[in-house]
């Protein structure tokens, strides 16, 4: 049962905090949250939640600094493991995902939910949603998506490197100049700009050192299970695996409030009036690579991850 709606960390004994925010975490009921004020980014916390509770939480930034920082945690609802989730569902066919991503629904790192569930959100009734997925399947000019599902573990790695990952690593450092660029212009005037410059300079910064680890911890261990030289990898066991890839999901799942942050400050990227070429620039290259990014975390949530757990409990057996 829900202790209460709010938590200032602030107001906390330090050497009490991380006790006190356990008890409020272990007192919800499944479905519930709570929401925790901090005067500084709480994110080390979900870490913490990750290694001791495990992935049975929802994470959303409701406010990210510079001066204070709102944290929405909830315990996530149980459901029925035969279920097909909405994130299987766009794993399977890139025409159905992009009827979710047109309706607002997170199938990357919201992947988890049902149909039920999604068509609930949307206030809508569940057989109106599953009949507007297959009528999508028919009508839709899109491919049904590359087979991902259908490659090989190894493959699928080098494909996410080779494709999103560059794509992050070119992309980023010019948006980093753009927005400060537009910012420096604009930025007395619009102080949504000077919010934009701070957070986007962290999100960046994060998404190298994610991509980092992926890159140099995870894939070399998947690959080393694959091809049969776990024992020259020490983090190359089961145990290893599922921690690595719960704490890059967690992560994911941040990125993508932290595009929902991005949005609320630009109001889903509209221009004002007195806008420059730069600025819309900025804007449409801010759209293209949260588009980008949606899919590079839900080829790796709902497609490699899965595999990867698989392969390791295959492991375990042996």
């Amino acid at each position: 049962m829900i202790k209460a709606e709010r938590l200032d960390v602030t107001q906390i004994v330090p050497k009490l905090k991380h006790a006190t925010i356990f008890e409020y975490f272990d007192a919800l009921d499944a479905g519930e949250g709570f929401i925790i004020d901090n005067d500084h980014d709480p994110k080390p916390l979900y870490y913490e939640l990750l290694g001791e509770r495990g992935n049975i939480f929802n994470w959303e930034y409701l406010e990210q600094g510079p001066e204070w920082w709102r944290v929405r945690i909830a315990k996530k609802e149980k459901r029925n493991g035969t279920t097909e989730t909405i994130g299987e569902i766009a794993a399977k066919d890139l025409r159905k995902a992009q009827l979710l991503r047109e309706k607002g629904i997170d199938f990357s790192c919201g992947g988890d939910k049902t149909v039920k569930e999604v068509a609930g959100d949307l206030g809508i009734e569940e057989e109106q949603l599953k009949e507007e997925l297959e009528n999508k399947k028919t009508s839709s000019n899109l491919p049904p998506s590359h087979n991902y599902q259908d490659w090989g573990i190894d493959f699928l790695m080098d494909y996410i490197v080779q494709s999103h990952h560059q794509y992050v690593k070119r992309n980023a450092p010019n948006l980093t100049d753009l927005i400060l660029k537009v910012t420096e212009r604009h930025g007395n005037e619009h102080p949504e700009l000077k919010k934009l410059a701070y957070a986007a300079r962290l999100f960046f910064n994060d998404l190298v050192a994610h991509m980092k680890k992926e890159e140099s911890i995870l894939f070399p261990a998947i690959k080393a299970i694959d091809q049969g030289t776990a024992s020259k990898d020490q983090n190359a066991t089961p145990k290893n695996i599922k921690s690595a890839v719960l704490m890059l999901e967690k992560e994911h799942q941040i990125s993508m409030e932290d595009f929902t942050y991005f949005r609320n400050l630009t109001n889903d990227y509209e221009l004002p009036e007195a806008a420059c070429d730069s600025w819309a620039y900025l804007y449409q290259l801010l759209q293209e690579f949260e588009e980008d990014w949606v899919y590079h975390v839900h080829i790796e949530n709902n497609i490699l991850f899965p595999k990867a757990l698989e392969m390791t409990e295959e492991l375990s057996k042996n």
